[in-house]
């Protein structure tokens, strides 16, 4: 799970009662016309609020919005709904037993985890590639510092995913001849926050199914929570619900090896978690320890020592640990550049003190869920609310 990558809806008991037709009632209509300078304005204002986002879009930021909701649309346009998939006997028995456990997921984080589904997850939509996204990630390259992109709704963020694979080289490339590090991974996975009917891709339907139940569980934790410019908080909060809340679900079915299995995960990501916050103390004090423009080249040949160091220590150390990862997949993980550092710390921040709170809720998912939104959700860092909380 380390590499996952409303609109109001208007009700009929809120639509105001249709005016009378007066002249169906044979009287004059007697409403006044508004004034002309009011006309003028309100034809000011919308030409100006047009005007305004045809510039938008023309900016390399409206540009990238406009291809990736063209993607968005394509994606909706093929969708179908799963329950008629599971009913369909062209559907292989495998493919069936997929879709249905995601049904049963997206029922689960909705009845019992009390999570916000909405429509996600209740359509499908078949992709001629393997990978959905390309997602990109910059950091400086002297000092522990993401670069991040602006986007409306969510704020700030520090990677950038493309639909268009060759934009997402373009840029990593780009950012490196800047002199920035870049880190460039593939996402199965993505949620708009409940903005649309998210579907269930093909690129995620090919997880294993622990990873699928996971994958659908943090993804919606998304459209209960999500607080604008805390890209970080969010990832790790929605990775902590989708490990705790899928092994729930696992031992509601009676799977207890998939629980376990899903436990066993979740200690990973949290070993993990805790080998990428030590590299990172390291790098830190190896940067502050060497501060001005003139030792910069000496702040960068110090990081390669420690980048160096962290690899002995992640496979020496640290991979004998791991009951969900394979040493040799341990071996090939990146660890050599800021970039790559920053974007693994996305999903994998301060894990355990999630847990801590879960804890203290008697282990109880949605009493801990809510626990931390309100704390969450008036606080500038949600760490430190949380740490407030427990008394840290």
């Amino acid at each position: 799970m380390t590499e996952r990558e409303q609109p109001t809806v208007t009700r009929a008991t809120d639509v105001a009662p249709p005016l009378p037709d007066p002249a169906a009632a044979g009287e004059a209509d007697t409403r006044a016309a508004p004034p002309p300078h009011r006309r003028r304005w309100g034809r000011i204002i919308a030409s100006l609020t047009g005007a305004a986002l045809v510039v938008f879009l023309l900016t390399p930021t409206g540009c990238y919005l406009s291809r990736a909701g063209w993607e968005e649309a394509k994606i909706l346009a093929g969708r179908r709904q799963i329950v008629r998939l599971v009913a369909d006997p062209a559907t292989s028995p495998a493919t069936r037993a997929r879709l249905q456990l995601v049904l049963a997921a997206r029922g689960f984080a909705a009845d019992s985890i009390k999570l916000r589904t909405g429509d996600s997850f209740t359509t499908y939509s078949h992709l001629e590639r393997d990978t959905l996204v390309l997602v990109v990630s910059g950091a400086y390259r002297d000092r522990l510092e993401p670069y991040t992109w602006w986007f409306p709704i969510v704020g700030r963020v520090p990677y950038k995913g493309f639909f268009d694979f060759g934009a997402a080289q373009a840029l990593a490339r780009d950012l490196e001849r800047r002199g920035y590090d870049s880190y460039v991974r593939p996402s199965a996975a993505f949620s708009t926050l409940g903005w649309f009917n998210d579907p269930l891709l093909s690129t995620t339907l090919r997880l294993d199914s622990i990873n699928l139940a996971n994958t659908v569980i943090h993804e919606v934790t998304h459209n209960t929570f999500y607080k604008p410019g805390q890209a970080v908080f969010n990832e790790s909060f929605a990775n902590f619900v989708g490990a705790r809340g899928s092994a729930w679900f696992f031992r509601a079915l009676g799977d207890s090896a998939a629980a376990a299995y899903a436990d066993a995960d979740w200690e990973d990501d949290k070993r993990m978690g805790a080998f990428w916050a030590s590299l990172y103390r390291s790098l830190d004090s190896a940067y502050k320890a060497h501060p001005g423009d003139s030792a910069r080249a000496v702040r960068l040949a110090v990081r390669d020592t420690v980048y160096a160091r962290g690899k002995v220590h992640l496979v020496r150390d640290v991979a004998p640990l791991l009951r969900t990862l394979a040493p040799e997949r341990v071996a090939r993980i990146r660890i050599d550049n800021n970039a790559a550092l920053l974007a693994r710390r996305i999903y994998l921040t301060d894990l355990e003190l999630f847990d801590r709170v879960w804890d203290r809720e008697s282990r109880d998912l949605k009493k801990t869920i809510e626990r931390v939104i309100l704390l969450a959700k008036g606080a500038d860092d949600p760490y430190a609310a949380i740490k407030k909380w427990l008394g840290e």
